[in-house]
C-alpha cells in the first residue's frame, strides 16, 4: 500500500489519529463559521477556537504520524465533492458555459490582470466563442479527477492537477467576492473602423472624457476607455442545483470559503502524494463506500439520487477495465479512458436533449405564477454615524429627534461621519422576473393582428382622432380628440377633416404574459435565435400547430427575432405562428434547446420537449393535452 514501509495508515495510534483528524475538521468548521456573517457576534471566539484547534491537531498528526490517514480522509471528501460538482455542471454544460462567458468579459476576470499588471490590452474575450467546449472539458476533467483520487490512481499527477485547479478556482471565487462594482479600470481595445462598436465610440470620444482615441487609420481604431467592472454575483460552482433545491446559491463569500476548505484538503493530499498508491481490494471497498456516502449527502441536498448511481457505476466500470483490459487497458490509463467515455456519453446526451434534472424555475411541474411571486422584500435600517471630535468614538443614530439631539445638535463635540444601511431581513428575488412575452405595435404582422388576444387588445385600444389635413401637400396629421383645440389650428394652412377611429398612439407594446398564464392549455415554441435553431422536426411543429388551431388551443412562438427575421422564417419553413419577443437571457433560462416546445396548463409546465424529442400530435393528445 505504501511506497515507504516506515509509514503505516494507522500511524502510531489509529484511535488517536482518528480523534485528531476529527478535531481538525471541527476546528476547520469553527474557522469557517468565524468568517461567516451569520456568526458575526461570536466571530472572534470561533476564529480563536478554529485556528487553535487546527494548529494543535496538525502538530499532533505530525507527531502521531497520522498524515497518511488524514490524506485518505481528505481523498474521500475531495473525491466525492469533485464528482458531485463536476456532475452537476455536466448535467447543464450550456448553463455553465454561460457562466464562463460572464467571466471572460473584459470587465470581469480580465480586469484583475489589467489592474495588477497595468496590462491594458489584456483580454479573455477570445474564449467566449469556446465557452461551451471549455465547459464540457472542465466538467469531464473534474469528475475523472475526483474518481482517480478515490481510487488512488496516478496520485502524483492527480494531486498536482488538483492543487493547480484549486488555486485557480480559489482565485476565481476570491475575485468574485472582492469585486467592487463602483471601482474603475482602464481598457484598451482595437476595433475594425466599420464595426458598430467603432462607429458608436468614435463620436463619443469627442464628449466623453472616459473614452480616448489612441490611434486611428483607414482600417482600425484603438480606443482607451475607463470602465466599471462586471461583477459576477454567482460563481456557478453547483450550477442552478443549489438555487433550485434549497432556494439560493452560495454567496461569493461562501463560495470562496468552500474553495479554501477544498484547497486545505488538497494540500493534505499533496503532502502525502508520494506514499499513496492504487487501492488494494479492501481499500477500494472502504474508499468507494465512504465516497458514495459523502456523495449521498449532496444528493440529499440537491434532491437527486442520480449522482449516487453515476458515482457507483463509473467507479466500478473503471475498476473493471483495469482488471480485464489486458496489457493495453488494464492500468490507470485504461481507467482514465473508461471514466472519460462515461462522462462524455452523459454530457453528449444532455447537450442533445435537455438536462437530466432541471433545477431552473421552468422545469416540468413548475407553477410559473407562483415562481413569479415567491420572493421576499428586504428590510433595511438606515443609520447615521456621528464621531466625537476628541475621542474619535463612533455613535450610531437611527433618528434625528429630541432624544438624540444631545449628539447631532452638539456640533462642537460631534460631527456627522457617514451613513450606513444594515440588513434586517435580506431580500430574496422572485425566481422568475423577466418572463414578459410581448411585441411592439410596429412589429406586428398580419399573423399577430389576426391572433385573437392581440386583435382584442387592438380593438379595445381604439381612440377618436380629428383628421387634420395640410392644404398645400395633402399630408394628414391625425390629432387626438382630447388634444384637439380648434383655436390652436391655423385654418389658413390646415383643413379640418372627419373624426376617425384609429389605434391609440399611446399603445406601443402588447404584453401576452397574463393571457398565456391564464389559458387552460397553451403550446409555446421557444427559439432564442431562429437563424441558428435546429428545425429538423419542423414538420411535427407544423402538424401540431395545424391540429391545435382546429381544437382552439393557442400556439405562440417566443423568440428574440425581429419582424423581418420572423417573416423570412415563415417564408422558409411554412410554420405560421404568432410570434412575440422575450429577453434572451430569460429564454436561455427557460430552455437549453433551440427550439423547444412547452405545454403550459394554467401557468403550470406540463411538458417540455427539445427539438430532438418533438412529439407527434397523437402523442401529445394521449399524454399531455386534452381535446374534445
Amino acid at each position: 500500500m505504501l511506497n515507504n514501509t516506515k509509514y503505516s495508515l494507522s500511524g502510531k495510534s489509529l484511535i488517536l489519529n482518528i480523534i485528531v483528524i476529527a478535531l481538525n475538521l471541527l476546528g476547520l468548521s469553527f474557522l469557517v463559521m468565524g468568517y461567516h456573517p451569520s456568526f458575526e457576534e461570536s466571530s472572534l471566539i470561533f476564529k480563536v477556537l478554529g485556528y487553535g484547534i487546527m494548529i494543535a491537531t496538525l502538530v499532533a498528526a505530525f507527531l502521531l504520524e497520522g498524515w497518511l490517514l488524514f490524506a485518505y480522509v481528505a481523498r474521500v471528501l475531495v473525491g466525492g465533492l469533485f464528482i458531485v460538482s463536476g456532475l452537476i455542471k455536466a448535467n447543464d454544460p450550456k448553463g455553465f458555459a454561460y457562466k464562463l462567458e460572464e467571466y471572460f468579459e473584459d470587465g470581469a476576470l480580465a480586469y484583475r490582470i489589467k489592474e495588477w499588471f497595468n496590462w491594458e490590452t489584456f483580454s479573455l474575450e477570445f474564449f467566449i466563442e469556446h465557452a461551451l467546449l471549455l465547459s464540457v472539458l472542465i466538467c469531464i476533467f473534474e469528475i475523472v479527477l475526483g474518481a482517480l483520487v478515490l481510487l488512488g490512481a496516478k496520485m502524483r499527477a492527480s494531486s498536482w492537477l488538483m492543487l493547480v485547479m484549486m488555486l485557480f478556482f480559489t482565485f476565481l471565487t476570491w475575485h468574485t467576492k472582492e469585486c467592487d462594482p463602483h471601482t474603475t479600470f482602464t481598457d484598451v481595445d482595437t476595433y475594425a473602423i466599420d464595426s458598430s462598436a467603432a462607429m458608436a465610440k468614435i463620436p463619443q470620444a469627442q464628449e466623453n472624457e472616459n473614452i480616448t482615441i489612441l490611434e486611428q487609420n483607414a482600417d482600425f481604431v484603438t480606443i482607451r476607455e475607463v470602465k466599471k467592472p462586471q461583477c459576477v454575483d454567482d460563481c456557478g460552482c453547483f450550477g442552478d442545483a443549489m438555487k433550485g433545491s434549497i432556494g439560493r446559491s452560495l454567496t461569493p463569500a461562501e463560495s470562496f470559503w468552500k474553495d479554501i476548505v477544498l484547497l486545505y484538503l488538497v494540500v493534505i493530499i499533496f503532502i502525502s502524494r508520494r506514499r499513496i498508491t492504487n487501492n488494494n481490494g479492501r481499500e477500494n471497498i472502504v474508499m468507494i463506500t465512504l465516497g458514495l456516502v459523502f456523495i449521498s449527502f449532496f444528493s440529499y441536498i440537491f434532491t437527486w439520487s442520480f449522482p449516487i448511481l453515476f458515482g457507483l457505476a463509473s467507479l466500478l466500470l473503471a475498476l473493471w477495465i483495469r482488471r480485464t483490459g489486458g496489457r493495453i487497458l488494464g492500468n490507470d490509463w485504461g481507467m482514465i479512458l473508461m471514466l472519460t467515455i462515461i462522462c462524455s456519453i452523459f454530457v453528449t446526451y444532455v447537450l442533445m436533449y435537455l438536462p437530466l434534472r432541471d433545477y431552473r424555475p421552468y422545469h416540468v411541474g413548475s407553477n410559473l405564477i407562483e415562481r413569479m411571486s415567491d420572493g421576499r422584500e428586504g428590510q433595511y435600517e438606515n443609520l447615521m454615524v456621528y464621531t466625537h471630535n476628541t475621542t474619535g468614538q463612533d455613535t450610531l443614530l437611527t433618528d434625528l429627534n429630541e432624544s438624540t439631539k444631545a449628539i447631532w445638535g452638539d456640533t462642537e463635540n460631534w460631527k456627522f461621519s457617514k451613513r450606513e444601511t444594515i440588513t434586517i431581513v435580506p431580500q430574496i428575488l422572485h425566481s422568475i422576473q423577466q418572463f414578459e412575452p410581448s411585441i411592439s405595435v410596429e412589429g406586428l404582422t398580419t399573423v399577430e393582428k389576426e391572433f385573437a388576444p392581440i386583435a382584442e387588445i387592438l380593438e379595445n385600444n381604439q381612440a377618436q382622432y380629428i383628421d387634420v389635413i395640410d392644404k398645400n401637400t395633402g399630408d394628414r396629421y391625425p390629432m387626438s380628440l382630447q388634444d384637439f383645440y380648434l383655436p390652436d389650428i391655423d385654418t389658413s394652412i390646415y383643413a379640418i377633416g372627419d373624426t376617425i377611429l384609429r389605434l391609440d398612439e399611446s399603445l406601443t407594446d402588447i404584453n401576452l404574459k397574463d393571457f398565456i398564464l391564464a389559458q387552460e392549455q397553451i403550446l409555446l415554441i421557444f427559439s432564442r435565435d431562429l437563424s441558428k435553431g435546429n428545425f429538423s422536426r419542423i414538420s411535427r411543429l407544423k402538424e401540431i400547430n395545424e391540429n391545435a388551431k382546429e381544437h382552439n388551443i393557442p400556439v405562440i412562438m417566443i423568440s428574440t427575432a425581429s419582424k423581418e427575421d420572423v417573416i423570412a422564417f415563415r417564408e422558409e419553413t411554412g410554420l405560421i405562428v404568432p410570434t412575440v419577443q422575450n429577453d434572451e437571457i430569460e429564454i436561455k433560462a427557460i430552455t437549453r434547446s433551440n427550439p423547444t416546445l412547452m405545454v403550459l396548463k394554467k401557468g403550470v409546465v406540463n411538458g417540455k420537449f427539445p427539438f430532438r424529442s418533438t412529439p407527434s400530435w397523437e402523442w401529445l393528445i394521449k399524454n399531455s393535452i386534452k381535446v374534445d
